[in-house]
């Protein structure tokens, strides 16, 4: 009897250790489970710092003020704020070098724009920005308008081609800067209407809008039309043509007929940016991408963005990438053409 009060008394020991050594692998496991958990919440938060936003120009520009329109939507959108950065100088590469040097995290993005695809094309520059940069959202385009002082002999493009035939180089554009969009456009209109118009470099539009009126040059080229409206209201300035595919939709700029409707066949597409160091992670790229559209397509910044003379059009990071590389081919093709190229590099040696 004593034996088998024994036995049983083994038997209870042994099962109990099984159930000790049982709840303990279970335990495990399921602190494992709540390890992974946690670590997977933690990928998700990204991100979980403020995000740096470089803009390639200096405080008051184009390129600034849409970096301080998408800081003041950043934290509705992504739970952390955007700290603008301005890195003026050298065209716009001094910033883009700045993006580009960047660590590919997520926590530095930066307006892109058109005229980085420019800079390679004149001359040696630290990155090849097309190739450098990942495109992450297309925000919007500022077409180039071309337009005159309203006592001029001309009043409409046609008129403007057919005096300047007559009276080669009396005519003076006035544009932005050697190389800029504004000066390809200038050269693209020139040599396909067969014209000699003079090119006149300035340090910006604001510049080439009081060279034009204080009547040093008799027309001006530029990308941000919306300073030159309440001159056109008025009737000081008139504008010529949209170097667009499409009018404008600034509200008071909508009439002004684009080059191609008037038989001039050019256009070219003035457009900001955004994009990241090359090599970000496909969550981040995600999830930048995904709340940038939903910043850039709220009416609010639309609105604040036609209030500077520019019209939202926005492309997801695939489309804006397919267009980065047709628009680099196309401005590769045209600074050749026209000569702007062995300009700028004679001026560099």
């Amino acid at each position: 009897m004593m034996q088998k009060g024994l036995n049983r008394l083994m038997n209870a020991k042994r099962i109990f250790l099984v159930l000790l050594v049982s709840l303990l692998v279970m335990t495990t496991i399921l602190v494992g489970c709540g390890m992974g958990t946690k670590e997977s919440t933690t990928a998700v938060k990204y991100p979980t710092k403020p995000i740096t936003i470089i803009a390639p120009a200096a405080a008051g520009g184009t390129t600034d003020t849409i970096a301080r329109l998408l800081e003041k939507a950043a934290p509705q959108y992504l739970g952390q704020p955007f700290i603008v950065v301005n890195k003026p100088g050298g065209a716009a590469t001094i910033g883009m070098n700045e993006l580009a040097s960047a660590s590919p995290d997520g926590y530095t993005i930066g307006i892109v724009p058109v005229s980085v695809m420019l800079q390679p094309l004149y001359g040696p520059t630290r990155y090849h920005y097309p190739s450098a940069l990942d495109p992450l959202a297309k925000v919007a385009t500022a077409p180039a308008t071309i337009a005159t002082l309203a006592n001029q002999p001309w009043k409409n493009i046609n008129d403007l081609v057919v005096y300047a035939k007559q009276h080669p180089g009396e005519v003076k554009f006035g544009h932005a800067g050697l190389g800029s969009s504004s000066h390809i456009a200038g050269e693209m209109f020139a040599r396909e209407t067969g014209i000699n118009i003079v090119q006149v470099p300035f340090k910006g539009d604001a510049e080439s809008l009081t060279a034009l009126l204080g009547g040093h040059i008799q027309l001006i080229i530029t990308g941000t039309p919306a300073p030159l409206k309440e001159y056109s209201k008025n009737g000081t300035i008139r504008f010529l043509g949209v170097v667009e595919e499409k009018r404008l939709t600034i509200p008071g700029l909508e009439n002004i007929p684009t080059l191609k409707e008037q038989g001039i066949n050019i256009a070219l597409s003035f457009w900001n940016g955004i994009g990241a160091p090359k090599g970000l992670p496909a969550a981040e790229k995600k999830r930048l991408a995904d709340e940038l559209e939903k910043m850039i397509n709220n009416p609010s910044f639309k609105k604040d963005m036609a209030d500077i003379g520019m019209s939202v059009e926005y492309l997801g990071p695939d489309k804006f990438s397919d267009q980065w590389i047709a628009d680099n081919a196309k401005l590769s093709k045209i600074v050749k053409e026209t000569g702007i190229a062995e300009l700028i590099a004679n001026q560099k040696q």
